[in-house]
């Protein structure tokens, strides 16, 4: 049966030009931009991020903040 809507068979939708457009503006817009150094950490535990990579223990201590 075939299907009465506008979509492409994958699932996506179809978006209008004016869509498309701002979707490669903005794609431009981001390869553009330089890249951003995070701020340094003052008086920080050091190593990866606990948020970021869910290491939430110092010595085996959990740890809160």
């Amino acid at each position: 049966m075939e299907s009465d809507n506008d979509n492409h068979t994958d699932g996506r939708k179809v978006l209008p030009p004016a869509a498309q457009r701002a979707l490669r503006e903005a794609e431009e817009r981001r390869k553009a931009a330089p890249p951003v150094e995070p701020a340094p950490e003052i008086g920080g535990r050091g190593g990866a991020d606990p948020a970021r990579f869910g290491d939430w223990e110092i010595k085996g201590r959990a740890i809160d903040f």
